[in-house]
C-alpha cells in the first residue's frame, strides 16, 4: 500500500484543540472496509473519514465515515471537516460541491468570514419519531424528573442519524446529567445514535450535550444539530419564524467547547423545516502520512 496523506482538524470551533476532532485520510482507494475500521480504531477520534473517487463525476468525492467501532451512513462534523480539508488541499473545485455519503449526496458550501472559510452542509430530509415518558428518560440520564421541561416531550428525530432529544430547564441541569449505560441502551436500543440533552440559553442560543448509546460524550454533533434546531423551534426553545438562526454550544463540560450554527427555513409545515443547514469553523491541527500497512 502506498503512503497516504492524513489530515487532523478540529471542527465547529475557531480555536485549535477545542471542538470535535476528525482525521481525514485523503486517499482511501483500495482500502478494505476492515482496514478502514482498524485505522479509525487506531486514530480513536469520534470519527475518521476516507476520501474516495465519486461515483458521479459531477461530485467532488465519495466519503466513508467510521467511528472507532462502526461505519456511519452520515455524520455532521466529518462532513464539514472533510469538506474543509478537500477545499484546503485543492481537491474540490470551488467552495460549493457535493459529497457522496452512504445516506446519499450531501451538499456543502463554504463561506469566507473574517479571512477564514466556514463550511455549511445541507441536511437530508428530517422526521420526528416516537415520544418517551419523562420518568423513564430521567432515570436513564441521571436527573430528577422535574429537571425536564414538563411540556416538551422527549422525542426521537432524525435526518439520517436518529437521536433522542430531551429538553432540560437550564444549562446547569444539562451539565448535571450522568447517564446510566444499561438504562440508556434499553431506552434507545437500535432506535437512535444517542441522547441529546439541551436547554435554552438566551435568544437564539442553545446549550447541549450528546451521549452515544455507550454514554461516551461527543464534543460537537453536526448530525444531531439539524433535528435539534427543528425540535427547539417546534417546542418553543427557540423563536419560530420563516427563517431561523440558532447557535448551539456543545462540548464545554468535557473541555472541548464548540459552537454549531443552525439555519432553518420553513414553508407551509409548522414543524418540519423545508431546508436545514448546519455549519461551523474548522481548525487545522496536524498533517502526516499513514504507514504502509500489510
Amino acid at each position: 500500500m502506498p503512503d497516504r496523506q492524513i489530515r487532523v482538524v478540529d471542527v465547529f470551533t475557531e480555536k485549535a484543540l477545542t471542538g470535535n476532532q476528525l482525521a481525514v485520510v485523503l486517499d482511501g482507494t483500495d482500502l478494505s472496509s476492515k482496514l478502514m475500521q482498524r485505522i479509525a480504531r487506531e486514530m480513536n477520534f469520534p470519527e475518521t473519514t476516507f476520501v474516495l473517487p465519486p461515483d458521479n463525476p459531477a461530485h467532488a468525492a465519495k466519503v466513508r465515515i467510521f467511528t472507532p467501532a462502526m461505519e456511519l451512513p452520515f455524520a455532521g462534523h466529518p462532513t464539514i471537516g472533510t469538506a474543509w480539508v478537500l477545499a484546503d488541499e485543492g481537491i474540490a473545485r470551488g467552495l460549493e460541491f457535493t459529497l457522496e455519503e452512504t445516506v446519499g449526496p450531501v451538499r456543502v458550501r463554504g463561506v469566507t468570514e473574517n479571512g477564514r472559510v466556514v463550511f455549511w452542509m445541507t441536511h437530508p430530509k428530517m422526521s420526528f419519531g416516537e415520544v418517551l415518558p419523562h420518568k423513564q428518560v430521567a432515570a436513564a440520564i441521571g436527573v430528577d424528573e422535574d429537571a425536564i421541561v414538563h411540556d416538551v416531550p422527549a422525542q426521537f428525530a432524525s435526518t439520517g442519524n436518529p437521536h433522542l432529544y430531551v429538553a432540560l430547564r437550564d444549562p446547569g441541569a444539562v451539565d448535571a446529567g450522568v447517564p446510566d449505560p444499561a438504562r440508556v441502551r434499553k431506552l434507545v436500543g437500535d432506535h437512535a445514535h444517542g441522547i441529546y440533552l439541551v436547554a435554552a440559553n438566551g435568544p437564539g442560543h442553545l446549550y447541549g450535550r450528546m451521549f452515544a448509546e455507550d454514554v461516551s460524550e461527543d464534543p460537537a454533533t453536526g448530525s444531531a444539530a439539524g433535528p435539534l434546531g427543528a425540535f427547539a423551534v417546534k417546542y418553543g426553545l427557540a423563536e419560530r419564524a420563516a427563517k431561523v438562526a440558532i447557535v448551539t454550544e456543545q462540548g464545554t463540560k468535557m473541555g472541548r467547547q464548540g459552537f454549531i450554527h443552525i439555519q432553518l427555513e420553513y414553508g407551509e409545515s409548522k414543524d418540519v423545516p423545508e431546508r436545514i443547514e448546519v455549519g461551523g469553523g474548522v481548525m487545522p491541527v496536524l498533517r502526516g502520512t499513514l504507514a504502509d500497512f500489510e
